[in-house]
């Protein structure tokens, strides 16, 4: 078997190459938040007004994730694998000439567009390439990169805006993309493609991500109080137009783009659509952390950085206390405490002031990263339980663009919850003090709060495993 002898011979190696995009994937998310009052401060701009830098970003991800497995299909793994990477490197090194918030706007499309395309063919490959009597031991290689990668960005982000400048953040991925790309394309086996394969349903497509595009834009706007208000309506009317007809396409179709039928399962359901708003506050977070601490305590990237990746450690630390916290409660009662939990936290983030000792700030970032890292990966049992195994791949992928989604509701969140604050206090647009960083942690935990009431409902007797 080529994939076998392939892996004998690489060992470690092709886990390493194709866990390199979650690496950069990582790193590039992370970075940015460290990195936005510095790029802000040299395009001129308020910070606020830099949400879309992000936003864009992750949409570009949730739209483009659906046909990542059929270009790979049909054009082979290795060969979209190697573009996807060219593609968000390229992107990656556009942002860094970026000289408008509109420009810098378009190249994160284009590297979010790569990210999209690169995670899960890298993990199609793995899967394709590995043989299942050695697939345990690749799989811990394999998720070696993207945990370096989340514990490291805020700390290379915030080192590079403070020796360097912000276009480093995005320059950085470049060495990584090449040596990923060379390594790919001469250890990966190489696979031709399938051009019979049935047709991408380019309509389904086009009718969410555009419909999901007008609404994501209509949100952040009213939520700013922007003057393009009546504009946002309009535009508002039409993406639920277009989400309306994808519904009716989706009934019609029988493999829709995204087959939202799998909602009909209850748990799948509780886990999409009762985990929301805590999805929404745990993205919120990484958006607000960082600016708080430069903006309102006045303190380094670096520094910032450094407890952000506090919140990071206290994630990768979930599974020392996974088995102990699943031996002691069954799955409802876990998912009600650790959602309790983090709402607290976050709420407790309020009361951080810039005469908060830091090694306070360290281990109470560090609890909020460990306990809504434990409400994830319950919410990862609660939600495939029930569903057939004929069904996973649509149930994965649904999940995968509702979180991403759902993360880019949570800035504009997060930037809505800044804007009133400001505005209550009578403060200029984008001039942020520590207090109107409270107000919007309270909220945030409010917002986690409500998941916790939703999982207060599930049915006990209902299969959870």
């Amino acid at each position: 078997m080529a994939g076998e002898g392939t892996q004998s011979k690489s060992g470690p190696l092709i886990p390493l190459v194709v866990a390199c995009p979650a690496f950069l994937q990582n790193v590039a998310s992370s970075s940015i938040s460290i990195a936005l009052p510095s790029i802000a401060a040299a395009l001129g701009v308020s910070v606020l007004q830099l949400d879309i830098a992000v936003t864009a970003y992750i949409l570009s991800i949730a739209l483009f994730l659906p046909a990542s497995a059929w270009l790979a299909d049909r054009f082979g793994a290795k060969r979209m694998f190697c573009l996807s990477i060219i593609l968000f490197c390229g992107a990656s090194a556009l942002c860094g000439f970026a000289t408008s918030v509109t420009g810098l706007v378009v190249c994160r499309v284009g590297q979010g567009m790569g990210a999209a395309l690169m995670m899960p063919v890298g993990r199609l490959i793995l899967l394709r390439t590995v043989p299942q009597s050695q697939i345990i031991s690749a799989m811990v290689w394999y998720t070696l990169p993207p945990v370096v990668g989340r514990l490291s960005g805020p700390l290379i982000g915030g080192l590079i805006v403070s020796v360097m400048s912000w276009q480093g953040i995005f320059f950085v991925n470049i060495p990584f993309g090449i040596a990923a790309v060379v390594l790919a394309w001469i250890f990966i086996e190489d696979d031709k493609g399938h051009p019979d394969i049935a047709s991408f349903d380019f309509m389904g497509f086009a009718l969410l991500a555009g419909g999901l595009t007008a609404l994501l834009w209509t949100v952040e706007v009213l939520g700013k109080g922007k003057a393009e208000g009546q504009t946002a309506i309009i535009v508002g009317a039409a993406g639920l137009a277009a989400f309306g007809a994808y519904l009716v396409h989706n009934v019609r179709r029988d493999d829709p783009v995204i087959d939202l039928r799998i909602l009909g399962y209850r748990t799948f359901r509780a886990n999409v659509m009762g985990a929301a708003p805590l999805r929404i506050a745990i993205a919120a977070n990484p958006f607000l952390l960082p600016l708080m601490f430069q903006l309102g305590f006045g303190l380094s990237p670096l520094t910032a950085g450094l407890f952000a990746a506090a919140a990071a450690l206290g994630s990768l630390c979930t599974r020392l206390v996974l088995k102990l916290a699943i031996d002691r409660f069954d799955l409802k009662t876990m998912l009600i405490i650790s959602t309790l939990a983090t709402a607290l936290i976050y709420g407790s983030y309020s009361l951080f002031t810039e005469a908060t000792p830091h090694w306070i700030i360290f281990a109470t970032l560090f609890a909020g990263g460990l306990i809504s890292s434990l409400c994830m990966l319950s919410l990862n049992t609660l939600g495939f339980g029930e569903i057939p195994k004929d069904r996973t791949s649509h149930a994965s992928a649904l999940l995968s663009m509702a979180q991403q989604l759902l993360a880019g509701i949570g800035i504009v969140i997060a930037v809505w919850l800044l804007s009133l604050a400001v505005r209550a206090r009578g403060g200029a647009a984008g001039e942020l003090v520590s207090a109107d960083f409270s107000s919007a942690f309270i909220v945030v935990g409010a917002i986690a709060l409500v998941s916790a009431i939703v999982f207060a409902r599930i049915n006990p007797e209902a299969d959870l495993s």
